[in-house]
């Protein structure tokens, strides 16, 4: 008689894709509500069940081995469809049309895994998702012609939405851009921003003036798209939060002042059923995590 093949623990699983996903397993330990050597402990058990090492260590940081990497595809499938068959058990399966939007920032960083994971836990969900600049989505939030809406907090808050954390607020630059040699030389800071009105753009402009560096804006976009392409072209510097980062582009410490950090809210329609709500609440918050200060 053939031996069984042996089952993999999905909460060791689970510990193993939340350390990979946060990029840190004490981080993981403090999101799942365990102890980090109870995190450690699963790790190790889920490597002895592989017969494989799955991280290994790279400088002061965990990298995945080939392993690890194979694992954590099958493991987020396995995860999902368990999660899905709770949820089918409980009734909590999302079904209908779904009406996402989010702010440019989070479209490339956020949105790709959040719409594939509620397609995956939710196969009766239609989804149709929208990016745009923070103040078209206050106005769709006063609308209500979306369900969903992840955006920077506006100054004046907006009912029925959900504060969920601050990004921090970096200047960011090409590589080439020598921010220290043109002060030096006494020339006015060149900006790439937003046109206004634009949150980021007067956190910057504040920022300057109560530093006392001079500034001029050289470059206004519609777009994100062009900010990070007039950045990269060695036009200015601009200041956002390092949500999608491209590689490219790289952030500025001294010689500028800190600008702080900005919040982050979650609004939903409450003509949404009530479970609907905390569902997608607890998942765009997962997906939101590594950004936020803390």
């Amino acid at each position: 008689m053939s031996k069984l093949p042996l089952s993999l623990d999905l909460d060791a699983l689970r510990s193993f894709v939340a350390g990979v996903d946060y990029g840190s397993f004490a981080l993981a330990a403090e999101r799942l509500c365990r102890s980090t050597s109870a995190v450690s402990a699963q790790l190790k058990k889920l490597e002895i069940q592989c017969d494989a090492e799955l991280m290994t260590r790279q400088g002061r940081k965990l990298a995945l081995t080939p392993s690890g990497e194979l694992l954590l595809s099958y493991a987020r499938r396995l995860l999902a469809l368990n999660d899905e068959a709770q949820r089918a058990l409980r009734g909590e399966l999302l079904n209908g049309e779904l009406r996402i939007a989010m702010q440019e920032d989070f479209g490339e960083s956020i949105m790709p895994g959040l719409l594939s994971q509620l397609s995956r836990q939710h196969p009766g969900l239609t989804i149709t998702a929208r990016i745009d600049r923070n103040r078209a989505l206050r106005q769709a939030a006063a609308e209500r012609s979306e369900e969903l809406a992840l955006l920077w907090q506006p100054e004046q808050a907006i009912d029925e939405s959900d504060y969920l954390g601050e990004c921090p607020l970096v200047w960011i630059a090409s590589p080439q851009f020598d921010v220290r040699a043109r002060l030096g030389r006494g020339e006015p800071l060149p900006l790439v921003m937003f046109d206004a009105p634009c949150q980021m753009r007067s956190r910057a402009i504040a920022a300057l003036d109560r530093a006392g560096i001079r500034w001029r804006v050289v470059f206004t976009s519609l777009s994100l798209s062009g900010i990070w392409a007039a950045v990269q072209a060695g036009l200015g510097v601009t200041l956002r939060s390092p949500v999608g980062l491209p590689d490219a582009l790289a952030t500025v410490a001294d010689p500028l002042p800190a600008a702080g950090a900005i919040g982050v809210t979650l609004w939903q329609n409450h003509q949404l059923e009530a479970n609907a709500r905390q569902l997608l609440f607890r998942s765009v918050s997962a997906a939101l995590q590594p950004w936020l200060l803390r």
